[in-house]
């Protein structure tokens, strides 16, 4: 058990970085590109959808690679962290030097080349850390996401409590982060070790073991709801609530509440078990989704508690989906490179879904970002897409956690 509990600072901090070079930047890079350089939606859209269909192909890959990585460990994942700083300084802190459309592809694809290959090797790593230690999983993932959804709080507000500051907000959280990642990647130095086992795991061997592919495709079913709600959050806010300037705080309640609960979802799960402490969580999630429906411009007090809810539901995703898919991997696939590659790849799919189908449709229904007068279609849409799509996959999510027979 000590050896569970040394260095878990590091892994806070380290996926911190990581969560910082994640969802904020769905949240915030197409806007701030859609604002900055007039990039329609339905083209960033598309962009990043094709980066996904990259991801099909990339992230198995990256997992094979991470599970045959030997002496080179160290320095290939030390390489990769400093490829993901000069990524994000590319994206925010340099004037496009060709088309922004293509800039914006470019160094947004070595952002998430390099951020796939880090989170398969730190989520696999932890695999090893844990070995059979009883409750370890859950123990370490309470630690690793609570830093995530911290990490998720600041990298949320930076660039909002910037702009009363300075002209450029991006570039300075590009430089802020970059320094911060090297800092994260020294204290995880230690903890990058070689492959678990002797022989490497095979993608078949896991997609063939019906647990593991149930909790995947309940991945994919539950990781979705949050990425529509991300990618749409700031428009919400803008246009539909009528609250420019509340974006920050609203998105640091969300993620704050999420840290929070953390802990208290990997306590009660220790206590009474993965599956009905998730199950408990989907359902808040569902209504404090639904409720979001009824609001109507001005609406901000309301919307803040209900981003505390459904933040706080957030945590228990975050917290236990991670934790129960590496304590299969312990049993099927302890190297966990592979494992792993294909949860990075499934979780960074539903980003790509609400890229490619949401944004299209909003713009199609006359949506434009920054406008003032947008027609009540707009805002029906907008409205719709954000509440009620994420429901009704909570409830999807919910059926399939239900059927998912799990050996705790």
């Amino acid at each position: 058990m000590k050896a569970l509990t040394e260095r878990l600072p590091a892994y806070s901090l380290f996926a911190a970085v990581l969560s910082g070079a994640g969802l904020p930047i769905y949240i915030y890079a197409p806007k701030y590109y859609a604002d900055t350089y007039g990039v329609s939606l339905t083209a960033l859209g598309a962009v990043l959808f094709g980066l996904r269909l990259f991801d099909v192909v990339q992230d198995p890959v990256l997992g094979w690679i991470s599970e045959r990585l030997r002496a080179a460990k160290k320095l290939a994942i030390s390489l990769t962290a400093l490829a993901l700083a000069l990524s994000m300084l590319g994206l925010f802190a340099v004037a496009p030097p060709i088309a922004p459309i293509w800039w914006f592809g470019l160094t947004i694809t070595g952002l998430f080349t390099a951020f796939s290959f880090l989170t398969i090797n730190f989520y696999a790593q932890g695999i090893s850390k844990v070995g059979h230690a009883e409750g370890g999983h859950v123990r370490l993932a309470a630690w690793r996401e609570s830093g995530a959804l911290l990490g998720v709080c600041i990298a949320a507000v930076i660039p909002t409590l910037l702009m009363d500051v300075t002209g450029n907000p991006f570039a300075i959280f590009a430089y802020g982060f970059a320094i911060v990642t090297l800092i994260a990647a020294f204290f995880m130095w230690p903890e990058w070790k070689g492959r678990v086992t002797q022989d490497p795991s095979h993608i078949r061997d896991i997609i063939a073991d019906p647990i593991a592919r149930r909790l995947l495709i309940l991945a994919l079913v539950n990781a979705t709801p949050l990425a529509v709600s991300s990618t749409l959050f700031l428009f919400y806010v803008e246009s539909r609530l009528g609250a420019p300037g509340w974006e920050g705080a609203l998105l640091v309640l969300f993620f704050l509440a999420a840290a929070l609960s953390s802990p208290l979802w990997s306590a009660l799960a220790r206590r009474f078990g993965e599956k009905p402490v998730l199950l408990a969580a989907m359902v808040l999630a569902v209504a404090s989704f639904g409720y979001t429906l009824s609001l109507s411009t001005g609406d901000v007090i309301p919307f803040a508690i209900i981003c505390v809810l459904s933040g706080g539901t957030i945590g228990a995703d975050l917290t236990l989906m991670p934790a129960m898919f590496a304590k299969r991997m312990a049993v099927i696939s302890p190297n966990g490179g592979q494992g792993f590659g294909l949860w990075s790849l499934v979780n960074k799919f539903t980003l790509a879904f609400a890229a490619v189908v949401l944004l299209p449709l909003l713009e199609r229904s006359g949506f434009a970002a920054g406008a003032t007068d947008l027609p009540d279609q707009a805002l029906t849409t907008l409205t719709l897409l954000y509440a009620l799509v994420p429901s009704l996959l909570k409830l999807v999510a919910i059926g399939l956690l239900i059927g998912t027979k799990l050996k705790e």
